[in-house]
């Protein structure tokens, strides 16, 4: 069931891995974890082509910004028990630190990826 979008930070829990479907679409996926003092463990999805070869490159440890659907479903335990399991469907994922590799799916279109720089803007700057 998907409830609303989402916007999350966290680090990369698990390195990314790549399958396929049964119609042969391949689909990224990775955990995050978006927890500040305890594990709080989301599965990220993609079935973007755009999006693959920054899911490919994520690394351990890296951390991320991720915008898309959040999913709900159940998970059936080892022990018989079940489990409420959260999942993003991204639609853009960004890298957070010194310059990030921004891609997103309204850009695929264009094959666009934009660079962004975490410089802090002056006071100067700000129009209010």
């Amino acid at each position: 069931m998907t409830l609303a979008k989402a916007v999350v930070t966290g680090t990369v829990y698990r390195k990314p891995q790549t399958g396929y479907s049964t119609n042969d679409v391949a689909v990224s996926s990775f955990t995050l974890d978006i927890g500040e003092k305890e594990e709080t463990l989301i599965r990220v999805i993609s079935k973007r082509t755009i999006l693959s070869n920054v899911v490919e490159s994520l690394e351990k440890g890296e951390r991320v910004l991720v915008d898309g659907r959040l999913q709900v479903g159940n998970a059936k335990m080892d022990d018989g028990s079940e489990r409420r399991v959260f999942e993003i469907d991204a639609s853009n994922i960004e890298r957070i630190g010194a310059v990030s590799e921004h891609v997103s799916s309204s850009a695929a279109a264009e094959g666009e990826i934009v660079k962004f720089s975490d410089e802090l803007i002056s006071e100067d700057e700000i129009p209010f």
